[in-house]
C-alpha cells in the first residue's frame, strides 16, 4: 500500500490529546473529518481515527480515538500524517492530486521539452506549478487553462503554451 502526506503534527494543544496539524493538502475539509482513517508516518504506519476537528489560527486541531490525552500523542509530535492510496477519492477531470503532477514531464504545444514539475504552491488566485529546467532558472507556470493545455495523468505528460512573458 502506498501512503500519501496530507498534514504534519507541529505541536499538541491543552492535555486532551488534540493536536496542530498543518495541512498540505487541496481537500482538508475531506481528509480530516470525523471517523476518517489516517495513518501517522512512523515506522509502524500506526492507524489513528479522527475523534475531533476544529479550525484553529492556520492550524487544524485534531484528536483520535483512544488517544484523548496528551500523553498518547505527544511521542507523535512532529510527525506526518498520512492517507492511503486506497482511500483517495476519484477527482473530477481538472482536479488533480500533487503526487499526480510532481515529476511529471512538462512539454510545449509543438513537443518542445521544458523540463518537469519540482514543486507546487498555492497562491490566492490559482496554484503554481514550479518547473525544473536544465541550465536555466526554474519556469513558474499559473495552473489556468490558458497556459496549461493537456494533462496526461497516465504518462505524466504536461502540455502547455508558453504564453509570451512565462520565460522571461
Amino acid at each position: 500500500m502506498e501512503y500519501y502526506k496530507v498534514g504534519t503534527m507541529v505541536n499538541t494543544h491543552g492535555i486532551r490529546g488534540e493536536v496542530r496539524v498543518i495541512a498540505i493538502t487541496d481537500f482538508p475539509e475531506e481528509r480530516f473529518q470525523k471517523g476518517k482513517q489516517l495513518f501517522i508516518d512512523n515506522n509502524e504506519k500506526t492507524p489513528v481515527t479522527i475523534a475531533t476537528v476544529r479550525n484553529h489560527k492556520q492550524f487544524i486541531l485534531v484528536s483520535f480515538v483512544d488517544k484523548q490525552n496528551i500523553n498518547d500523542i505527544e511521542k507523535y509530535k512532529g510527525m506526518d500524517l498520512l492517507v492511503a492510496d486506497a482511500d483517495l477519492d476519484v477527482l473530477e477531470d481538472g482536479e488533480y492530486y500533487y503526487k499526480d503532477i510532481i515529476g511529471a514531464k512538462v512539454i510545449t504545444e509543438d513537443n518542445v521539452e521544458v523540463g518537469k514539475v519540482k514543486e507546487i504552491f498555492e497562491t490566492g488566485a490559482n496554484d503554481v506549478w514550479v518547473v525544473t529546467r536544465l541550465g536555466k532558472e526554474d519556469l513558474l507556470l499559473p495552473m489556468i487553462d490558458d497556459v496549461i493545455k493537456n494533462v496526461d495523468i497516465e504518462n505524466q505528460l504536461i502540455t502547455i503554451d508558453l504564453l509570451e512573458g512565462l520565460d522571461d
